[in-house]
């Protein structure tokens, strides 16, 4: 179990530490959605949140949009068009 759990985190040694937090902090997001399948404004949904977290980051939405990106990049999430997304094991 540890080492599945290890290789599944394994791809965020590729994501640059400062946005390591941001990618982490939308993945929460989605998981606690409770849905594999979800979409943007559901993520938007949590902006607050976010802002909250990093309250010198005035640009949530696109930097939430980026991450998306990432983890999709990552395979934790698959792009299903607009605005569509599911969450990988």
């Amino acid at each position: 179990t540890v080492r599945e759990n290890y290789e599944r985190v394994k791809p965020f040694a590729n994501v640059r530490a400062d946005v390591r937090g941001w990618t982490l902090d939308v993945l929460r997001i989605i998981q606690r959605i409770g849905s594999p399948v979800f979409d943007l404004s559901t993520v938007y949904s949590f902006e607050n949140e976010l802002a909250a977290i990093y309250p010198n980051n005035r640009n949530v939405r696109p930097k939430i949009r980026q991450q998306l990106q990432v983890l999709r990049d990552l395979n934790f999430v698959e792009f299903h068009g607009n605005g569509l997304y599911r969450l990988l094991n």
